[in-house]
């Protein structure tokens, strides 16, 4: 498998260890991608707050750039997926758009580039067989919350998504690391990432109910698939001490890649003792 991969500005920056892991994990499993040439920020969270046209065009300009690699472009961040995917919708609906796109990038639009998000891939595109048997030290024993976020499967007309409200591939996919995902009803609540920097105070609110709500379904750690979500969960949640993993370091260390253990040190909240709990046995060994 070949494609383009969009990592966005989090990848190389803030959310690091998502790259890092993103990285290790489709080397691991021989999954080819490329990043795109010249790929500018999707403009999210702040461009599209600015105006609809402006959103559009920043990430845009990236699905042209895809458009020329003639293959399908995958995105690790949910936020950036978002954008790219509203884009597209967009794009597809108004040709006014099109040509001032292609007038701005100086590419003619002629669409035709599917956009998935990196867990999708995972799931829909991968077989689980496939990732069962790299599984070299399980899961078992911990407990933990798939979390979404808001923008990750909605909405429906933009993502195409079969559950926006109760998705469930990330689960599916926790659990064939061995991991026990907890069923709870916040999996798709607004962690508020796009007020972290003005309203603070509102988003350590949000924060605090997912993570009590994690916390109340029995969860002892967070699983998800946005930078944005990942920060503002790890550095928001007061009192509690709750681990927040991206899936992609959770897919590292049970495929036991010797990189993993670099990833840990990103964190401000030490995500060692609930992988500690597990029983390290591997699928291979059995």
């Amino acid at each position: 498998m070949t494609y383009s991969l969009y990592p966005g500005c989090s990848l190389h920056s803030t959310g690091v260890e998502y790259g890092a892991s993103t990285h290790a994990v489709i080397d691991a499993m021989g999954i080819e991608m490329r990043e795109l040439d010249d790929w500018n920020c999707c403009g999210a969270s702040s461009g599209h707050a600015v105006g609809n046209e402006l959103g559009v065009m920043l990430a845009g300009r990236n699905l042209l750039i895809a458009q020329q690699t003639g293959m399908d472009l995958v995105v690790p961040c949910a936020a950036c997926y978002s954008r790219l995917r509203h884009a597209q919708h967009s794009l597809s609906e108004d040709g006014g758009l099109q040509q001032k796109l292609g007038t701005s990038v100086g590419i003619a639009w002629k669409g035709g580039v599917e956009v998935e998000s990196l867990l999708s891939v995972m799931v829909d595109r991968v077989p689980s067989e496939e990732i069962s048997k790299r599984v070299r030290k399980r899961l078992s024993g911990v407990k933990v919350a798939a979390y979404y976020g808001c923008l990750l499967a909605r909405p429906r007309s933009v993502t195409h998504a079969s559950n926006p409200d109760q998705p469930m591939e990330m689960d599916n996919l926790l659990s064939l690391l061995g991991a026990d995902p907890m069923e709870w009803s916040y999996k798709t609540d607004c962690c508020g990432a796009g007020l972290t920097m003005s309203r603070s105070d509102q988003v350590s609110r949000l924060v605090g109910k997912l993570v009590d709500r994690a916390a109340e379904a029995g969860a002892e750690c967070i699983a998800t698939a946005c930078p944005m979500c990942q920060a503002n969960l790890d550095m928001r949640q007061g009192d509690r001490k709750m681990p927040v993993f991206y899936f992609t370091e959770l897919m590292g260390w049970a495929f036991g890649l010797p990189e993993a253990d670099k990833w840990w040190s990103k964190h401000l909240i030490d995500p060692r003792p609930v992988l500690r709990k597990a029983d390290g046995v591997g699928a291979a060994a059995r």
